[in-house]
């Protein structure tokens, strides 16, 4: 018995090494095939096609592509959106290392054809629809849509063949999604726009294959058993998207430029023109995080504010700065609104958002000027409180004392500062804020120190003698 009890314990001990191997040879299997399991990115193209959603896209691109992502799927249900938006969004899925997919889930209408015939490989879902994407322009709200220009329409549907053709697919079809002037025999007569139904795009070899859930496509890819990172918009991206919105730019815009104009009519740095430069700032910002401002835009603008403040500090009257100021400050605004590949009704409608926005953003500087002063809060805005009169204070002469009370019409514009006509003397005065035009009739209100503070003289006041 002695000898056979070390002959079982090695049967034992070699039973549990095979064991422990096994177990370990299993894990490390299971291991490597979870590393060799492919990873597929998952990104929406949902709602309106718009500037905010091309930097998603990329985004979600160049992470696939560093992760060696085996596929990128649009899940895509859209209406459509900006055609600048679209062919970014091309141009990204065109230049991919990445296998793209569009899995159109329902519909992929103007804008989101585009961005479904760039995919490499083209999935529909059963009752979807793609097609009808002649561009057209937008009009108030409420109101019918508006044709855009033989030009734009020309121009989209090269845009749309040239991306069919890039993917093999039948290119006339996608020109017939664009311009109604183009008929295919035994698909769409001459006067009408192409939309397909899923079994005419497989009918057609528009689409590849159909695919009922997103499963279903992974399946049909090879990738059952893959990865599948779904992404969404970031707070950055979304915070863009907002940003460049035509209602929130045009505001942008406008309260910025109100800012400015308030901040250059009255004394000293305060409230208005922070709100007008973090305005500006937030407009830029935007546009420039979907690749629409540069440095020339910037630089116009910024150009254009400087003009102005020159045109209403250091020279007398308006004259070519002030047009110059303008004119590159509009210049740099609708530039900032206007994409690569715009047409010239992309480019009219940019300019007058941006005129609209400048003209209230003037009406409202002129009735801010002429209100604000009479409010307690606006007094203190634009620095109202007054030095004191005695010699501790720095106090004028008595010479200018005398002008107290005094009466007389305004010599040149009063931006504050200016030259007053008093009592048959030319005076340096400044405005208690408001704009003061020449030849309007004035009153001393006040002397601080070397300053002679004016008001406007009431026309409902009686006047009194200039001496």
């Amino acid at each position: 018995m002695s000898r056979a009890e070390p002959k079982d314990q090695s049967v034992h001990r070699v039973l549990g090494l095979c064991l422990v191997t096994f177990v370990l040879l299993t894990v490390s299997a299971f291991a490597a095939a979870q590393e060799r399991r492919p990873v597929v990115y998952v990104a929406p193209i949902e709602g309106i096609i718009d500037l905010g959603m091309a930097p998603f896209v990329e985004r979600v691109l160049d992470q696939a592509t560093q992760a060696g992502a085996a596929a990128v799927i649009l899940d895509i249900n859209t209406f459509g959106g900006r055609v600048d938006a679209a062919v970014q969004i091309r141009d990204a899925l065109l230049g991919s290392r990445v296998l793209t997919v569009a899995f159109v889930n329902r519909r992929a209408i103007s804008a989101g054809a585009l961005i479904s015939l760039a995919a490499e490989r083209l999935f529909m879902a059963g009752g979807a629809t793609i097609g009808a994407a002649t561009p057209v322009q937008m009009g108030d709200s409420g109101a019918q849509v508006l044709p855009v220009s033989e030009k734009t329409v020309s121009y989209v549907r090269k845009e749309f063949r040239a991306t069919a053709e890039s993917r093999k697919r039948p290119p006339l079809l996608a020109e017939a999604m664009v311009d109604g002037d183009v008929a295919i025999r035994g698909v769409i007569a001459k006067g009408k726009l192409l939309t397909l139904t899923t079994d005419e795009a497989l009918k057609h070899k528009l689409a590849d294959s159909r695919a009922d859930s997103m499963d279903d496509v992974l399946k049909q890819l090879g990738f059952a058993g893959a990865e599948v990172r779904k992404t969404s918009p970031n707070w950055a991206e979304t915070l863009v998207r907002w940003l460049t919105h035509p209602v929130v730019s045009s505001l942008l815009i406008t309260i910025g430029m109100l800012g400015i104009i308030v901040e250059l009519r009255t004394p000293g740095f305060g409230v208005p023109g922070g709100i007008g430069i973090a305005s500006l700032a937030l407009f830029f910002w935007g546009h420039w995080l979907v690749q629409l401002v540069g440095w020339e835009e910037l630089l116009l603008a910024l150009g254009g504010i400087m003009l102005l403040a020159l045109e209403v500090f250091l020279i007398p009257g308006f004259g070519i700065a002030g047009v110059l100021g303008i004119a590159a400050i509009l210049a740099g605004l609708i530039l900032s609104v206007v994409g690569a590949g715009d047409t010239s009704d992309v480019l009219i409608r940019a300019a007058g958002r941006v005129v609209f926005s400048l003209l209230a953003a003037l009406i409202g500087s002129l009735v801010l000027l002429r209100f604000l002063p009479r409010l307690p809060f606006g007094r203190r805005l634009i620095l109202e409180t007054g030095l004191g009169t005695g010699p501790r204070d720095g106090s004028a002469p008595e010479s200018d004392l005398r002008w107290m009370g005094k009466q007389g019409r305004a010599s040149s514009p009063l931006r504050p500062a200016g030259i007053a006509q008093i009592g048959g003397e030319r005076v340096d005065v400044v405005s208690d804020g408001e704009l003061i035009e020449p030849g309007e009739r004035i009153e001393v209100t006040r002397v601080d120190g070397n300053r002679i503070v004016v008001r406007r003289v009431p026309n409902i006041e009686t006047e009194r003698s200039d001496t």
